[in-house]
């Protein structure tokens, strides 16, 4: 990593709260007696009903969802016996992912014990507080007794994911590449490299879908484990099938599978090339795989490859296992995760693999399809699918063993249950992300002498998602990339003041007059304008110059507007253009306009401009359900601006009768449900979660979304032009770099959409 990222990362976890995760309340706790009900005397109730039936802890607390992410630091991702404190980011880290992924609170606990058995007996001791424990980054072989032993111990569902995380995910992609290659499981000789708990692990799950013992040759770093061997602890003894020793190197002539879970460059073009036919090839060391997907494809143009990276097919990911494993295991409250329920995981994913993948998920990856085969077999991350996939499977599995306190008795409402819960993360931003990184495009940042632009335009540039180009004084740019230690390959810097320029100013100046020439300048002026940046920006994208521009750090929202609706214009058929806020919030994305250039819009305006929006919101896969704010509900309080909003919503529901929209309604009306359900039954907002907020003025999308934005935690996005013909979008004045970054993103997607 270089200098810049580690500082990168370093203020990532550092600023503002320290760590990644922090206790949210789920109660009132305004008033006194809010107060009284939380603690003393009205938490005493509660304790009663628990002491007289301990099941009853999951009625009265958050032990239902509450998973414990431990570790004793001795064995942290590739950095080895760190320590438990050094292990904590890590512990955070798994933390969000399984609330992101499926929704369950988690608390990371780091013991100092090195024993085995004082690290037993503290897992034991605060067992209570949980309803599921995530062991985690732990050596073996003290992994497998720690595991085993706390499985026999405690009653609530336990897994060391380091070592069935893989193995879970591994066996699907398995099965399936197994299913691509006409070969059976039970003929196939595996090479396995590497022998920690993950290896021993996934060939043990491999041995329960088939696999013969005397068929999996499995690898330390002493060499083969075999009969002959005198120092292997039992989980390595179990594999010891073999007489004879064997090198690594000779053991893959005429192999089927090979997985790697050792270290990077172990394997050479010749190994793989000695394999047999429709080779599989699980290279799963990180960052650096055993061999390369492009040293492996280079040499057998009939391989089925996976890896550990993103940037290649068939990720093997545990994120596609872990956090749905749970998610069933407590909705069912499990009192163990077990072999049944992991091989029901294992099927589940293998037969999402196979399912025709929604026209989102493909967009989201910039593919044009998406089916299973070979560079498909296993899901992607982002499939949304996957929590209602994988969770009710092993939650039957579940049922199916035995081991279920509280079986389902609605599958369909489950599911449904399921789905909702999509809605908590920033699902949005990540596709969003994804999408942007399968095209990137070409991104003025106008205002490239300030440093949150740089950093922004570097990130852009190291994400993958654009290729910056910097406007402003060259000396200064590169004076602030050298003191702030930035990373640009090749970057394009441009002054457009400078005389290297000129050309390139008479030709927009001139293309600038002929859209100006009867709205009052002249040739002169319009060629001399084009030394200001965002007049220069703008028509870099009116020219096919560059694909997009971000701008508004450090100007007023008017000045960088009004050049870009002079140079670039709306698009064919639109005479409103808006402004478009979106706030990632707890229940999903929301989105806000007119809340940045109408001053006061007409009715005709209103209906127009929400309309667009609608049009935007559908291309980052949301389906609108709108709402037209004002202080009215459906006439109850006459007035200019709820007569406005009334009207508007006449004109959509002639114009446009397949768009989900009401109004006039107060905004606590349109974003309570039950309050829309019990008052106005009639709207077409009843039963829907409105997530398209209208305003009936420029005062009350402004003051409203400023509000929102500081009040909320979430991500925040904006605002949006809707209604331009090309992209280009205005930052607000003292943007984080976050902030410019989702603006960046949000940018080029526009791009790919125009």
């Amino acid at each position: 990593m270089s200098k810049n990222r580690k500082q990168e990362a370093l203020d990532y976890h550092s600023s503002g709260k320290p760590g990644k995760i922090e206790v949210i309340p789920t109660k009132p706790y305004s008033t006194q007696r809010d107060l009284s009900l939380a603690y003393s005397p009205g938490v005493a109730e509660p304790c009663l009903k628990i002491a007289e039936n301990k099941e009853d802890v999951y009625k009265y607390t958050a032990k239902g969802n509450l998973v414990a992410v431990i570790t004793n630091g001795t064995a942290v991702l590739g950095l080895g016996d760190i320590g438990p404190e050094a292990s904590k980011p890590v512990m955070e880290g798994k933390g969000l992912l399984f609330k992101i992924f499926a929704d369950i609170d988690v608390f990371d606990i780091e013991i100092d014990a090195s024993d085995p058995e004082l690290f037993i007996q503290t897992v034991k001791a605060i067992a209570p507080t949980f309803g599921g424990i995530n062991l985690e980054d732990i050596k073996a072989p003290e992994a497998f007794e720690i595991e085993r032993r706390l499985k026999e111990e405690l009653d609530i569902p336990m897994m060391h994911d380091d070592q069935h995380g893989t193995a879970i995910i591994s066996s699907a992609a398995l099965l399936n590449a197994l299913e691509l290659a006409g070969k059976k499981i039970e003929e196939v000789r595996i090479i396995v490299s590497g022998a920690g708990a993950a290896a021993i692990s996934c060939a043990r799950l491999y041995n329960m879908l088939g696999a013969k013992l005397e068929n999996i040759y499995l690898f330390d770093s002493k060499g083969l484990i075999n009969k002959h061997r005198t120092d292997l602890d039992e989980h390595k003894q179990f594999f010891a099938q073999h007489e004879n020793d064997a090198t690594l190197y000779d053991s893959f002539k005429g192999a089927d599978v090979f997985l790697g879970l050792s270290k990077g460059g172990l394997v050479s073009k010749e190994m793989i090339s000695q394999m047999a036919n429709d080779p599989i090839v699980f290279a799963l060391a990180n960052p650096e795989p055993e061999i390369s997907y492009k040293d492996a494809t280079s040499v057998r143009k009939d391989i089925i490859m996976a890896t550990g990276r993103s940037d290649h097919p068939n990720q093997v990911n545990n994120v596609l296992g872990f956090p749905y494993i749970f998610r069933g295991a407590l909705d069912v409250r499990a009192t163990t995760i077990n072999e049944e329920m992991k091989l029901a995981a294992v099927k589940a994913i293998a037969s999402l693999a196979k399912e025709t993948i929604p026209e989102e998920v493909i967009e989201a990856y910039g593919e044009k399809n998406i089916l299973f085969g070979r560079e498909q077999i296993i899901p992607k991350p982002l499939d949304p699918r996957l929590i209602y996939y994988i969770a009710p499977a092993v939650a039957k599995a579940a049922m199916d063993s035995g081991v279920a306190k509280k079986p389902i008795e609605d599958w369909k409402a489950y599911e449904m249950e399921l789905k909702k819960r999509l809605g908590i993360d920033n699902k949005l931003i990540r596709d969003i992300t994804t999408k942007a990184q399968s095209n990137p495009k070409r991104v003025v940042f106008a205002e490239a002498d300030n440093i949150k632009i740089l950093k922004a335009a570097q990130t852009s540039l190291e994400e993958g998602f654009a290729f910056p180009i910097l406007l402003g004084k060259r000396k200064v740019i590169e004076g602030l990339i050298a003191e702030y230690s930035l990373e640009f390959t090749n970057v394009h810097i441009i002054d457009p003041k400078s005389d290297e320029e000129e050309e390139r100013r008479i030709k927009y100046g001139k293309k600038f007059f002929e859209k100006r020439k009867r709205k009052g300048i002249t040739e002169f002026e319009a060629i001399q304008i084009m030394r200001e940046r965002n007049h220069f920006g703008a028509m870099m994208v009116e020219a096919g110059d560059a694909d997009a521009m971000v701008s508004g750090v450090t100007r007023n929202y008017r000045d960088v507007v009004r050049p870009v609706i002079q140079t670039i214009g709306l698009q064919k058929d639109i005479k409103t253009i808006a402004g478009m806020y979106i706030l990632v919030t707890k229940k999903g994305p929301l989105f806000l306009a007119d809340t940045t250039i109408n001053l006061d819009p007409t009715a005709e305006q209103i209906a127009e401009l929400t309309n667009n929006v609608a049009k935007m919101v559908r291309k980052f896969k949301v389906t609108p359900k709108i709402a037209l704010l004002s202080y009215s509900n459906f006439g109850s309080s006459p007035g200019k601006d709820s007569e406005k909003m009334a009207k508007a919503v006449d004109i959509l529901h002639t114009n446009y009768p397949s768009l989900v929209v009401d109004g006039e309604v107060q905004a606590n009306f349109a974003l309570n449900n039950d309050l829309m359900n019990e008052k106005f039954s009639f709207s077409q907002l009843a039963n829907k979660q409105v997530n398209v907020l209208i305003f009936p003025n420029l005062s009350s999308g402004n003051i409203a979304y400023k509000l929102l934005q500081e009040m909320t935690e979430g991500d925040a996005i904006g605002p949006v032009l809707v209604g331009l013909k090309k992209s280009i979008h205005v930052l607000q004045l003292g943007s984080s770099v976050r902030e410019i970054i989702n603006m960046v993103k949000i940018a080029v997607v526009d791009a790919q959409n125009k």
